[in-house]
Parts: structure tokens; sequence; C-alpha cells
């Protein structure tokens, strides 16, 4: 499969013509980021220099092939087969169509291009992230649906020093250096303190072609949001999300403060979600989650609810991936706690948000922004398929407060160790993912679980030291 002399057409649909367009564009850019998502969502790469950039959309770019079996930290997971298993040999890379773009504020002027991983052969790479999504819009396809999309991005942004009892604090407005301790949830002159930063995001937003659209004071001290528009392709919702965590990361910088993904990064007050917006077109282009007339809801979405919910468990570890994840569900935080649905409710895992009925779509609530936005929505599309499959029924709907319904004995796992062994297990994961990807992410989560569970904390010491 990985004969060295294979052709170098590129498999990810890139052309030549499309760098030789843009170098002619943009004459000032000296360098440019290539970028290869991993199963944590994070970019791993180079940044190559201005002449390089036409061989690599002529030829592709070798990249070791344990790039894609790193942990959170950046060391090797040797269980996932991907290291010496293989003599850590490179595959080649190659860019994804539309994602070479410019950067802002860079000095010297920088672009970026996302890659996606193939063998020399041209075969697909199957723990890719991005491709594994890729298999499940094709297999959606075969049946005549398209996925249409969009993620909302949650995130604080926090000072680069630590309080007096070292912990993380929001960060002073970059406009005056006042620091607010208060909520402040939908204050629009809260807003204002960080408007040169969000300047800025937006410039790089338009730059880079990402429809970045309303941004939001959420409901912690220095926690904001920021939406993007609606879709038809769901992969370039994907992207979309990808590109924007790393232009507010870079931005934030600049501006001299931190942008955080983490979930949960401040134990007093509400995480970060990354909810995933999501519906079906037919050939047509109609949405299939639209209701005829008479009817109460269409048959499709209320089975696609179903196949969310009963698979749901086993794909949490998708969904909240890290130690730090699973402090995001909490009651009454915005965070869902149980497998459930209902309407214009923000208590529930999967709401069906009011609105009008030709834009009918799910959100998908479980997922903390500290996950991997590809692998949320192959899992996702994975379990509507499965739900329309077997005409699966999500059971009566949530209204009111969803935490006070919550079932007692839930069947989601309770902590990350539990999740990492029901997605273990789990056929419909393994199937969802593929299995290499499987294999691949469960060893990288067993082994970061494994490198937290060991560790000695501060807590130990608080709680141990002198007490036993």
């Amino acid at each position: 499969m990985d004969n060295p002399h294979a052709v170098t057409t590129s498999p990810s649909g890139s052309t030549p013509a499309e760098g030789k367009a843009f170098l002619d564009a943009h004459p000032e850019i000296e360098a440019f980021d290539i970028v290869l998502t991993d199963a944590n969502g994070i970019g791993r790469g180079k940044i190559v220099r201005r002449h390089e950039l036409m061989g690599i959309f002529e030829n592709g770019r070798h990249l070791p092939i344990s790039i894609l079996g790193l942990d959170i930290t950046g060391e090797d997971v040797h269980e996932t087969g991907l290291v010496w298993d293989t003599g850590d040999g490179d595959l080649r890379a190659w860019p994804i169509p539309g994602t070479l773009v410019p950067l802002f504020g860079t000095n010297p002027p920088r672009g970026q291009v996302l890659m996606s991983m193939h063998h020399l052969d041209g075969e697909p790479m199957t723990s890719d992230p991005r491709l594994v999504l890729a298999r499940q819009v094709e297999l959606l396809a075969a049946r005549g649906l398209h996925p249409a999309g969009a993620f909302e991005l949650e995130f604080f942004l926090l000072s680069n020093e630590r309080d007096a009892d070292g912990k993380v604090q929001p960060a002073r407005a970059v406009l005056d250096g006042r620091r607010s301790a208060k909520t402040e949830v939908y204050s629009v002159d809260h807003l204002h303190g960080m408007e040169p930063l969000f300047s800025d995001i937006y410039a790089a937003a338009k730059a880079q072609g990402i429809p970045a659209e309303t941004v939001i004071s959420e409901y912690a001290p220095g926690q904001y949001e920021l939406t993007l528009n609606y879709r038809k392709d769901v992969m370039r919702a994907a992207d979309d999300l990808v590109m924007l965590k790393r232009l507010v990361r870079a931005q934030a910088r600049r501006h001299g403060v931190t942008a955080c993904f983490m979930a949960k990064p401040i134990e007093a007050y509400a995480g970060s979600g990354m909810h995933f917006h999501v519906s079906l077109q037919d050939d047509a282009g109609r949405n299939v989650f639209t209701e005829a007339a008479g009817e109460k809801w269409s048959p499709k979405l209320l089975n696609a609810l179903g196949g969310l919910i009963h698979t749901m468990a086993e794909s949490m570890l998708v969904f909240a991936p890290h130690a730090n994840s699973w402090r995001r569900f909490v009651s009454q935080s915005y965070a869902p706690v149980a497998a459930s649905w209902g309407v214009n409710n923000r208590s529930v895992a999967l709401r069906v948000p009011a609105g009008d009925a030709k834009n009918r779509r799910i959100e998908h609530r479980p997922s903390g922004v500290d996950a991997n936005p590809y692998l949320i929505a192959a899992t996702v599309l994975a379990g509507i398929v499965k739900g329309l499959d077997e005409a699966l029924d999500p059971g009566p709907e949530t209204t009111g407060n969803g935490y006070e319904q919550a079932p007692e004995k839930s069947t989601m796992p309770a902590d990350w160790r539990a999740a990492i062994e029901a997605a273990r297990g789990s056929d419909f994961l393994k199937s969802a993912l593929g299995p290499d990807l499987h294999r691949t992410f469960v060893a990288i989560k067993q082994a970061e679980y494994l490198r937290v569970a060991r560790t000695v904390s501060e807590l130990d010491y608080h709680l141990y030291l002198h007490e036993v």
C-alpha cells in the first residue's frame, strides 16, 4: 500500500492551480503553516517557506504516521500501532481544497493550509479524523442524504497571570485594563472592553472565509461565544470550527491574553460547550427533518433523535474526551446530564430549536469545546443513520427543567474512565469511527487516563498531607 514510487495525483481534490493562484494573489506572503488535525483536535505540522508551497500542491508533503498517534502532550502512544509497529514511516499529507488562506496580523505575512493524511498510493489514512468524517458524508450521500450544520464556539479569555491562589482568572479588558469578576451574561457593554480583540478576530475570519457571526458574553466571568453561519456542507462546518479556534487563540495571544478551550477551566462557573447544529437534506435540497402539514414532528427527525439517544452513552468519550471534560457536567449549568431531548429547551442533551419548519434541525449539546469537531460530526451522523435505519423511538419529550427529570440511575458513563471502557466495547463507535481510528482514539485516551491517574496533584497534598 505504501509504495514510495506511487503516483502523486492529489487524492484530496487539491490542484496546483489553487496554489499558484494564491501565490499570484498574495506576493507578500513569505511562509505557510501546514496543519494536520490529530485525534485530539490539535493542529500538527510545519511552517514552510513560500517556495515550498507549490511542491506541496504538486506532490503532497511527507509527514510521519506517528503524528496521528500522539497524546495531548505530543508523546507517542505506542498502543495505537502508529509508531514502531510501522517503523514510524512517512505517509503523504495533501492540501484540503479551499483551506489555503492568509493569516491576519502576522509579521512577516504568513498563510495557512489544512492537510489530510493519505497512504503513499493515495488511499485514505483511516486514523485521520477528517477522513473519518468524509467517510460518513459519503455513506449518507449514497442514501441521497446530505448533512448540513454549524458549530458554536464557547471559550474563556483568561489573564496570562494566575491569581494569588494560583488559579486562572478572567483577562482584563484589552481596551482599558478593566477586570470583571461578574458573570455579565449577554452584557453588550462588557463586550466593548474586548472590542479591539474581537475586531481582529472578525478581520482574521473574513480573510480566511470563515462565516463568524454573533459574539456573546456568556454565562461566566471571561466566557464568550462565537457563532458560525450554517453550512450546507458539514465538512466545511467542521473546517470552520478548526480554523476559528486557531485564529481566536492567535489573536488573543497578540492582544496579551489567553484564549482557553478547556471544557471547565473555572470550577465555580459554567463550562464551555461546542454545540453542533445538524440537519439532513435530500438530493432535491429539501430538509428531511421538516414536518409535513398536519404532522407535529417529522418521523425522520424523531428517528434521528432516537438514534442519538440510543448511542449517546457509548459515544461520550468523543464528546467529552479529557479528564477536565467531565467537570462540565453539572446540574443547572447548561451542560446536559442525561440522554434527553426537548423543544426550545436548554436543559436537555438534544434540543430542537424554535423557528421556521423549513430550518428544522437538531442542536447536539453534550460536546465540550475541547472535543474534535470532525469526530463529533462523524459520530452524530452515524447515530442519526442508526436511528433512521432502525426507526428508533427517542422516548417522550422533556418539558420544563430537564435536570430535575434526569433518571436517578443513568445509563450515561459516570466519569472519564467509564467513558473509555464504554467506547472500547462499543460496536457502534467502532463502526462510526472505523476500526483504525477507534483503536487509535481509545488507546490515546487510555494513555492519557493513566498519566492523570498516576499524577500526585496539589489536591492530594491538600487533602492528605497532614491528615492521614
